[in-house]
């Protein structure tokens, strides 16, 4: 049973790593174009200043598209068992391209807001902060040899890093469902305004709840 399980997780990540692939591309590419001058008047994202606002949100996108590839790396169980090295490596450079990643869409809300209006703000922002903390504490706990809470707060980093790909998920499967019942045309609607919260905040709890059954029968266990 084991085996099969095992068997069954890898081929879960292979098909996460398909899926996560053409959106890393996609907005990898929107974001080096746009960061070159070439796609951004285009854009509607663009404010054409070509300064602070244009360099945070185009790098949040390029640089997150590379955050989503190294989070699905992380979760590669064998990975981080038979080659610890490229484990580290990918988790280092997985938490150093997550916080300009952070910090890009924070600058960008801070100076532009967002299409949704105040509860879209208020949304992306927190998810930007819980991206930026969890970007600190995974490493930090590694280093400080605590390996316990690094790998709760890498598995928390690794779901924020799936963040912009679930959020279009959501929407892709939202469409095919309901025709795209809810969703405004500024994306302010009811469904817009569940969907900025719902594409990381359930997804946490309920890594929290499995965190919380797992350790149960461990004693002196310390929630990180």
């Amino acid at each position: 049973m084991r085996y099969w399980r095992a068997i069954a997780g890898y081929v879960g990540l292979a098909v996460l790593a398909l899926l996560v692939l053409p959106f890393s591309f996609l907005a990898a590419r929107r974001g080096l174009l746009a960061l070159s001058g070439n796609y951004g008047a285009q854009d509607r994202l663009y404010t054409g200043d070509g300064g602070l606002s244009d360099l945070a949100i185009f790098g949040h996108m390029a640089l997150g598209a590379v955050v989503a590839l190294l989070a699905v790396v992380q979760l590669v169980g064998p990975l981080r068992r038979h080659w610890p090295v490229l484990h580290r490596v990918s988790g280092r450079t997985l938490a150093l391209l997550a916080i300009p990643t952070a910090l890009g869409g924070l600058i960008y809300i801070g100076l532009n807001g967002t299409i949704g209006g105040p509860v879209m703000n208020v949304g992306f922002a927190l998810y930007g902060l819980l991206l930026l903390l969890t970007a600190i504490q995974a490493p930090r706990f590694a280093m400080a040899g605590d390996y316990g809470r690094h790998r709760r707060w890498g598995l928390r980093l690794a779901i924020l890093a799936l963040g912009s790909w679930l959020y279009r998920v959501h929407y892709g499967l939202w469409f095919w469902l309901t025709q795209g019942w809810g969703v405004g045309s500024l994306l302010d609607g009811p469904f817009d305004r569940i969907q900025v919260f719902a594409f990381y905040l359930p997804y946490l709890v309920l890594l929290e709840i499995c965190f919380r059954i797992r350790n149960r029968p461990v004693r002196g266990f310390r929630a990180a």
